[in-house]
């Protein structure tokens, strides 16, 4: 274990079980933004409208003060996640479950809640996986539960590139396909709505400097949003639940193949680069 992860612990589970909660209004420009940065139609949505179940992600930002962001364009450690001594965060996975709809105009709140957090060691070095559990709440209902992981990962040595595990072959064999260009201006626009400002989604000199990778990485929610928009696309019914793991960073700019198969649950999903390795799977569930 990291030396300073291992004396930070003792404070670090304290925060474990604590909470705090995020209220949105959902005004109606908030949602006619996240709707056309999915393509979708924003003057078709009204107030009162009940929103597809798997936007309730894109809303509910952590607001910080600009006096208050860390280096990496993050909030500064403790001021709303606990404080991990170790540089580097990015999202890894999550497991989500759906019951209902946030609706246009309607108040709502987000309660984080710090669920486990893990030290571990592994070929890349030393990491620390932080699980957030994110229960979303409107008119006295939850209507969904997404537990989400962040691996914090030690600095990169001067002049030296991340360090990342070998990489998968994506399966090929698949009932549909999808291709996307994730552009800069898609991933700015998902940033901005959802209020995200961590420099490796748009500082090309930051992120090969200081973080040692070759390019700007693409918003890993993003990357779940596309995929889970696609999944509700292709398979009837209602969307219940999704598990997404993030296997390999995509860089801002690339064009990736999405794919899909049927399970008794829903869909298999996932996503294969250009040169054909595995970059996330996520089994969505429906109803």
């Amino acid at each position: 274990m990291n030396p300073d992860v291992q004396a930070a612990m003792p404070e670090l589970e304290k925060w474990i079980g604590t909470k705090r909660v995020v209220a949105d209004e959902m005004g109606l420009t908030s949602v006619q933004r996240a709707a056309a940065t999915l393509d979708a139609d924003p003057n078709a949505i009204k107030v009162g409208d009940a929103l597809p179940r798997q936007w309730f992600n894109m809303f509910f930002p952590d607001i910080c003060r600009q006096s208050e962001l860390g280096p990496d364009g993050h909030a500064k450690k403790g001021v709303f996640l606990p404080p991990i001594p170790l540089p580097r965060r990015m999202g890894a996975g999550r497991r989500v479950q759906i019951m209902g709809n946030l609706v246009v105009g309607q108040p709502a709140t987000k309660t984080a809640e710090v669920a486990a957090i893990l030290p571990k060691s592994g070929r890349s070095g030393n990491i620390v996986i932080l699980t957030m559990r994110l229960t979303f709440e409107t008119a006295g209902k939850v209507i969904a539960v997404d537990e989400f992981d962040a691996i914090y990962r030690e600095a990169v040595p001067a002049g030296q590139k991340s360090t990342s595990s070998a990489f998968k072959d994506a399966p090929t064999a698949s009932a549909w396909q999808e291709v996307v260009h994730f552009t800069e201006t898609m991933n700015f626009r998902y940033s901005a709505v959802t209020w995200n400002a961590h420099r490796i989604h748009y500082d090309a000199d930051y992120t090969r400097d200081e973080e040692g990778y070759p390019h700007t990485v693409q918003n890993g929610g993003l990357t779940m949003q596309t995929v889970t928009e696609m999944a509700c696309r292709h398979t009837p019914g209602v969307i219940t639940g999704l598990d997404a793991r993030l296997t390999k960073p995509i860089n801002v700019g690339d064009t990736v193949t999405i794919h899909g198969s049927k399970t008794d649950a829903g869909a298999l999903c996932w996503i294969a680069d250009k040169h054909g390795h595995l970059c996330a799977e996520m089994n969505v569930s429906f109803e």
